[in-house]
C-alpha cells in the first residue's frame, strides 16, 4: 500500500487523540471522528494531513457517508479503521443500575460500534487492518462495573467472528483492551482514593497512559504485526 490512511472514530480526546497523533507520526494520512464541536485539531502532523468529520456512530448512514467522504477527500479508502468511539456512566450495582443508563450503553458501545464495524468489513482497504478498543475489565470481575463490561464483551464478540469473516481479503482484524487509562472518561467522577484503587490493580501501581495505548494500536496496524490476528491484545500493567 504506497498511501496509508487511517479512520480513527472518536479521534480527538484521550486515546483516541493520541492514536491520530501516533498514526500521523507513523505516515498515515489520518481521518478522524467527533460529536459536534469540531476540535482544533492541525492540518498536518509532521508530513501527514489530517481531517475530521462530525459523525454520529448511532446513525448507521452517518458511518457509511464518513467512509465516503474519506474516500473522497483523501483518494482512497482508509487501509486502517479504528472503533475508538464509546461512552460510559457511573457504575453501579445490578440492582441498582438505572435501565435508560444500560440502553443508552447498549445504544453507543453496542449498536454504534456494529455500525462501524460492518462499514469497515464493507470498505477497508484489502490487506488493511481493523481495531477495535475494548476493556480489560471484561477479564476482571468489578463490583458496579458490569453494564458497561457487558458492552465492550460484545464488541470482542463481534471482533472475532469478523476476523474470520474478511480473512480471504486479507484484513487483519483485532481488539485492544487496556486496564485503567488516565483519559477524562476515566478520571470523571471518581475521587483520589477509587482512582488510587484503579492503580493498584497493576503490581506497578499506576494507570496507563493513552500514548502507551497508541503505541500498540499503530503497531497492530503495521506491517510489524502482520501475523497477529483474530486477538485481543491487553496492555494493562499486568493487572489480568
Amino acid at each position: 500500500m504506497s498511501q496509508k490512511i487511517a479512520l480513527v472514530f472518536g479521534g480527538t480526546r484521550g486515546i483516541g487523540a493520541a492514536c491520530v497523533h501516533q498514526f500521523a507520526e507513523q505516515g498515515f494520512d489520518v481521518a478522524y471522528t467527533y460529536v459536534s464541536s469540531a476540535p482544533n485539531v492541525a492540518k498536518h502532523i509532521g508530513g501527514s494531513r489530517t481531517q475530521g468529520y462530525a459523525v454520529d456512530i448511532c446513525d448507521a448512514a452517518q458511518v457509511e457517508q464518513v467512509f465516503a467522504s474519506v474516500a473522497k477527500d483523501f483518494g482512497a479508502a482508509p487501509t486502517c479503521v479504528l472503533a475508538n468511539a464509546g461512552i460510559n456512566v457511573p457504575p453501579g450495582p445490578l440492582a441498582q443500575f438505572k435501565p435508560e443508563s444500560f440502553r443508552q450503553l447498549v445504544e453507543v458501545n453496542i449498536v454504534g460500534a456494529f455500525n462501524v464495524l460492518s462499514a469497515a468489513a464493507r470498505h477497508v482497504q484489502d490487506g488493511g487492518s481493523i481495531l477495535a478498543l475494548t476493556t480489560s475489565m471484561v477479564r476482571v470481575g468489578i463490583p458496579g462495573g458490569g453494564p458497561y463490561t457487558a458492552t465492550k464483551a460484545a464488541v470482542e464478540s463481534l471482533l472475532r467472528s469478523m476476523a474470520k469473516e474478511v480473512a480471504p481479503r486479507g484484513v487483519r482484524v483485532n481488539g485492544v483492551a487496556p486496564g485503567p487509562v488516565d483519559t477524562d472518561l476515566f478520571r470523571a467522577g471518581k475521587t483520589d482514593e477509587v482512582k488510587a484503587r484503579s492503580a493498584a490493580l497493576s503490581p506497578f501501581n499506576r494507570i496507563g497512559t493513552p500514548e502507551e495505548i497508541a503505541e500498540v494500536v499503530c503497531f497492530l496496524a503495521s506491517d510489524k504485526a502482520s501475523w497477529i490476528h483474530g486477538q485481543i491484545i491487553q496492555p494493562n500493567g499486568g493487572m489480568v
